[in-house]
């Protein structure tokens, strides 16, 4: 990372968590916030839907962040099932996930949709947490790079800044397996990134957006991924669910 942007570790809780479960956690890591003062990182945290309310009380005045995992593309109207972007806002959300792999995958959300969601959540005044990234065929099969530039393109909203759009690269193979890439690849990836984000959007915007990692980081390899030029944070899954792992990850910010 770079003092330029300032690091931002973001918690997925996926489905996971009752009410009594979420508010627990949200207060563990809302106490950790209070209690760094004046922090050089940000934190986010993101509970399925129905905890949203309970956390934002959990959370009050103490600097965390509190995001969602999906909106959909429309202010209101006949979608049954779905949350608009506004709604959230409302609740108190200041991001919301959108194109996560699991949405991606077990719901075959294209591109195109993903980018009109951030472009929703951006319209209610959201930041945009947008994740890209390729399989483990894709990657064995050399296509890392083809698929991330792919879904930059698409994706991403022409309208995208550094105040409403943070991108989240995840590889798929890694995501709750324990497997990681190497800090290299990691590092050559996000510059890959940043390099066509500046293609589509300006040298200076790219340069201000942040680039979170999104594989399996956890407390023993935090310090070397969040070392990197271009990773500038973490979106945590597994990890988040535990307040003493996650905060540990914030920890490992570098001063």
């Amino acid at each position: 990372m770079t003092t330029l942007r300032r690091p931002l570790i973001a918690g997925n809780w996926k489905m996971n968590g009752l009410q009594e479960d979420g508010k627990a956690l949200a207060s563990a890591v809302a106490g950790f916030m209070i209690s760094k003062g004046e922090a050089n990182f940000e934190m986010l945290v993101c509970p399925p839907f129905l905890l949203i309310p309970p956390v934002n009380d959990a959370i009050a005045g103490s600097g965390l962040k509190l995001g969602a995992q999906d909106c959909h593309t429309a202010d209101k109207g006949a979608h049954t099932g779905d949350i608009s972007a506004d709604m959230l806002a409302d609740a108190g959300c200041s991001h919301v996930i959108v194109g996560h792999s699991e949405r991606r995958t077990d719901h075959g959300e294209t591109d195109d949709q993903v980018c009109a969601k951030a472009v929703a959540a951006n319209r209610s005044g959201l930041v945009a947490v947008i994740c890209i990234g390729e399989t483990e065929a894709e990657r064995d099969n050399g296509k890392t790079l083809d698929v991330v530039k792919r879904q930059i393109a698409g994706s991403v909203p022409g309208s995208a800044t550094a105040d409403n759009t943070v991108l989240a690269y995840e590889p798929v193979w890694a995501i709750g397996t324990g497997r990681t890439p190497t800090a290299q690849e990691v590092q050559d990836v996000h510059a890959f990134i940043r390099a066509e984000l500046a293609a589509k959007l300006g040298r200076g915007i790219a340069d201000g957006i942040r680039l979170l990692y999104g594989g399996s980081m956890n407390p023993g390899n935090a310090a070397e991924l969040l070392a990197l030029a271009d990773v500038d944070g973490g979106l945590i899954g597994g990890a988040s669910l535990k307040s003493g792992d996650f905060s540990a990850i914030a920890e490992s910010c570098p001063a």
